[in-house]
This record gives C-alpha cells, sequence and structure tokens, in this order.
C-alpha cells in the first residue's frame, strides 16, 4: 500500500537536490506532487522525475520572495488537485561568507527574503488552504547551522534559527487544528547548493571530519527524514526541528 496515496505535496525549491529527492520520493508512495522555482527547465526534469516514480506532477513558475508567485502556487496547486495536504518548505540560499561586520545590507536583505519571509508566507498560504478541507502536514527546511552554528555564516545561521523559530511557533498555534508543523535540519547533503565546499580537497575534508558518521549526507536521507515527518505514523510530532546530520549536533 502506498503510503501517500492520492496525496498532494507542494515543494518549493523541487527542482534539484533534496527537494527534487523528495518530490520522487512522494512520487513513488503515491502522492501527486507539485514543484514550485524558478528554473524552468529543471522544474521539467522534475515532473518527469515525479511521473517515471509512479506519481502526478506539475511544475510552476514561482519566486519565493514575492508573495504573489506563493499564493499563485497554492491556487495552481488546489485548482489542479482540488486540495494541499503537505507541504515541504525548501527553498533557501547561502549568500554569506565572512565575518558579520563584512555582511553588506543586500546580503542581510536577500538571505532574509527567501529563507526567512518566503518560507513564513509560503506558510500563510499553505495553511489557509489545509484549514479549507481539515488540516494537513507542514515540513520546512532549515539546518544543523539554525542549532549549532558555525564561524563565517552569521546572516544565513540567523536565518535558519528564524526558520525553527516559525516552525515552533507556528505548531502551537494550530496544534489543535490537526495541522502538524515540523522542521527538518540538514548537515551537509551532496547537492549543487555544497559542491563548491566538497570540492575544495582540505575544507571539504575538515566540514566532513565535524560529521562523526565520517561522511557527507545523500539527499535521499533528507528526504526520508521529511516524509517520515509528513506521515500517518508521525501523526503525535509536531513542532520539531529534527537534526539530519550524520552526528553534527550530538
Amino acid at each position: 500500500m502506498q503510503k501517500f496515496a492520492a496525496k498532494t505535496v507542494l515543494i518549493t525549491g523541487g527542482t534539484s537536490g533534496i527537494g527534487r529527492a523528495t518530490a520522487v520520493a512522494f512520487a513513488a508512495e503515491g502522492a501527486n506532487v507539485i514543484v514550485a522555482g524558478r528554473r524552468e527547465s529543471e522544474g521539467a526534469e522534475s515532473v518527469a522525475l515525479i511521473e517515471q516514480a509512479g506519481g502526478h506532477g506539475l511544475f510552476v513558475r514561482t519566486d519565493i520572495a514575492a508573495e504573489e508567485d506563493i499564493a499563485a502556487a497554492v491556487r495552481a496547486t488546489v485548482n489542479r488537485f482540488g486540495r494541499l495536504d503537505i507541504a515541504f518548505n525548501n527553498a533557501g540560499i547561502i549568500l554569506d561568507t565572512g565575518l558579520l561586520g563584512q555582511a553588506t545590507a543586500d546580503i542581510i536583505d536577500r538571505t532574509f527574503a527567501i529563507n526567512v519571509r518566503g518560507v513564513a508566507l509560503s506558510m500563510k498560504h499553505e495553511i489557509d488552504a489545509m484549514l479549507r478541507t481539515g488540516g494537513g502536514v507542514i515540513v520546512n527546511n532549515a539546518s544543523v547551522l539554525g542549532m549549532r552554528p558555525t564561524p563565517g555564516r552569521a546572516i544565513y545561521n540567523a536565518s535558519k534559527f528564524a526558520v525553527i523559530g516559525l516552525t515552533k511557533s507556528a505548531a502551537l498555534d494550530y496544534a489543535t487544528q490537526n495541522l502538524r508543523i515540523n522542521a527538518v535540519c540538514p548537515a551537509i547533503i551532496e547537492t549543487d547548493m555544497t559542491a563548491g565546499l566538497r570540492g575544495h580537497e582540505e575544507t571539504s575534508d575538515k566540514v566532513r571530519s565535524l560529521h562523526p558518521v565520517g561522511r557527507f549526507g545523500r539527499p535521499e536521507e533528507a528526504a526520508a527524514a521529511v516524509l517520515f515527518l509528513a506521515a500517518p505514523e508521525a501523526s503525535y510530532v509536531t513542532g520539531v526541528a529534527l537534526p539530519v546530520d550524520g552526528g553534527f549536533t550530538a
């Protein structure tokens, strides 16, 4: 029996990496999957993979920094499949490197526009849609750096602390309305976003050593954590920030 048969899932940033792996994993369990993102060709590739896995897919071009785009993606989801059951707010960026004193206003504004404002506005519209059909599940993609910050990424770290705060606060607000809200907190996952770091031998070895299991994570491992939090078996789990980190935060 497919765990998410007839469920409808919206994934922001579903055009690559963790988002794409999660989209395919949901599809393999019978879900309808909407991929929201800016890159149309990569979005089409994700939809093809969703359909190959046995699900029904739809790509909606979405700039997560624009509320009208977010609202349109949720509307497109409901118009196509009749409801929204699960959302994975995965879209995010990493811009800052260096000390806080070197951060520009542009880096601060852009990081928070995507990583915090984008998540908050996505939740706003997703919650509205879910409550109209009796509830649902939201999973936000935070980071281990929102639990255990490292030097040189103060703005990014802060944005992910904020995502965890949003997750826990909203989980309290909607706990009695059949709406569960949790977060996954990955460490270094083998995606395009981390390719530069992993491609530099000295830096890669140093960062890998922070993971007690001795390796980086795979997108499919992060996806498995998202599916667990979205599944009926996790019905008593809300307000959790779940590390997916090979022991990084242990």
